[in-house]
């Protein structure tokens, strides 16, 4: 993949600040509203059960803002382009601004509901349906509440002006990936496309016209995965990956990309957007070093060291005792060297990257800019 594809000017303050200039003189969207699970989390998991730990945030914010990251996620990179302000989340009870659209996205959501409790699964409450279910309460509240004088409330009328982000599906495929191995996940997965594509239509209802659904990442080249998933030597492909879970998610994103452009057909005046996350993010985990980084398949922020740096017992920013010692998930300093930020989820020097990528090439179908005139 040509490097000169990616290539942005750097300083970022000045992107942002420029998109605002232009947005202000009619920019295609006015809001974001997303649906997803940690990957682009803003921080609506933590203001349900409290408990935000450091280094997370160390990059941008400086301090820990909600994001499984050291800072700014692709939703918020996004929020940049378009020059509108980070997006809120629905569950943040104290600060928020919803003039700009919400967040419903929560760590650890599914498209499907989970059968089980989150102490027990490990799987948000805050499931797709669920995420659904706040959005109508969320415009009802919208249309009964608003007057010209609201200050953290938009008007009416933004549904219809709004761009509406997926990121989601990652835990349905990976919850019981170790336990049941791909051939005991391949049969749930019609039903996640399922899910997502009825929340496409649901949103359609409502007034939504401009869907931008990203697809699965390469779950076979994150650290966690690469320590928790039962593999042989011979699963191993030349960039260290796990080829087969890779193939099963390829799979999957071949299907979620035929629905999404069935769904497209059937929605007069919609854009539906098949966002091929997948492939940019692979592109960094085997070449991390052509696009200005260092390691790929080893976590900046984790305990262990070796070969992924990462511990399943001590996540980012914790300590435990085990084995009459005390272990400590810490960052590395350079968290911009990075690929992978705790084993699960991206820095924000890949996040970055990502969006690059997807706003400057060939990563859409149908193609898909952010206009502004």
């Amino acid at each position: 993949m040509s490097r000169r594809l990616w290539v942005v000017p750097a300083a970022v303050v000045l992107v942002a600040l420029w998109a605002t200039i232009l947005c202000e003189a009619g920019c295609d969207f006015e809001a974001i509203f997303n649906f997803g699970d940690s990957n682009s989390d803003t921080g609506g998991f933590w203001w349900a059960f409290p408990k935000a730990p450091p280094p997370n945030g160390m990059t941008y914010f400086k301090h820990p803002a909600g994001r499984a990251s050291d800072g700014r996620l692709v939703i918020d990179f996004i929020a940049e382009r378009i020059g509108i302000p980070y997006v809120s989340p629905y569950l943040k009870s104290i600060g928020s601004d919803y003039r700009h659209g919400a967040n419903f996205a929560t760590l650890a959501s599914t498209a499907r509901l989970p059968q089980t409790s989150l102490f027990v699964s490990g799987l948000s409450p805050f499931a797709l349906p669920i995420q659904l279910a706040q959005m109508n309460h969320f415009k009802t509240i919208v249309e009964n509440l608003y007057t010209q004088e609201s200050t953290n409330l938009p008007s009416p009328d933004i549904f219809g002006k709004s761009l509406y982000t997926f990121n989601i599906g990652q835990n349905d495929f990976t919850s019981d990936l170790a336990k049941n191995g791909i051939p005991g996940v391949k049969p749930i997965l019609p039903e996640v496309i399922s899910q997502i594509t009825g929340a496409v239509k649901n949103l359609y209802a409502l007034g939504g016209r401009a869907f931008f659904v990203q697809n699965l990442a390469p779950i076979g080249c994150y650290p966690s995965f690469l320590v928790e998933l039962p593999h042989g030597d011979k699963d191993i492909d030349e960039f260290g990956c796990l080829f087969p879970y890779n193939n099963a998610v390829v799979e999957y994103n071949n299907m979620l990309h035929d629905a999404l452009n069935q769904t497209g057909q059937e929605l007069p005046d919609a854009k539906v957007i098949y966002v091929d996350y997948h492939k940019v993010l692979l592109e960094l985990f085997q070449h991390p070093t052509s696009h200005g980084l260092k390691y790929g398949t080893v976590a900046c922020c984790g305990n262990g060291g070796g070969r992924y740096n990462f511990n399943p017992k001590v996540f980012c920013g914790s300590t435990k005792f085990i084995n009459n010692q005390n272990l400590t998930a810490s960052a590395c300093d350079d968290p911009e060297n990075y690929v992978s930020w705790d084993g699960i989820h991206a820095t924000e020097a890949a996040n970055k990257i990502v969006v690059d990528a997807i706003f400057g090439g060939d990563f859409t179908d149908p193609p898909f800019k952010i206009n502004c005139s």
